[in-house]
């Protein structure tokens, strides 16, 4: 257990935090399947359209580090390519 007060109150935040982050990073693999459903089933507006919502959700989860930059520019990158080879 903690001894020193900075460390008891960092304590008493990491749950807090990891349940906030889990919920979040819950909604943003969420959004991300919405767009991979849509795919599968080859509908391109669909697609379009929760890909610009997909992409709203990761850059805000990056803004707030719950996830990483780079993860979330590359999850774009990935989910418009697969989204402009739509027929």
């Amino acid at each position: 257990m903690a001894n020193i007060k900075s460390a008891i109150k960092r304590a008493r935040q990491n749950p807090k935090r990891n349940a906030l982050k889990s919920s979040q990073r819950a909604a943003t693999r969420t959004a991300v399947k919405a767009v991979l459903s849509a795919i599968d089933e080859n509908d391109k507006d669909t697609a379009k359209t929760a890909l610009a919502k997909a992409e709203k959700t990761l850059d805000t989860m990056a803004s707030k580090k719950v996830i990483k930059k780079n993860k979330a520019s590359r999850t774009k990158s990935r989910l418009s390519k697969k989204v402009k080879a739509l027929t």
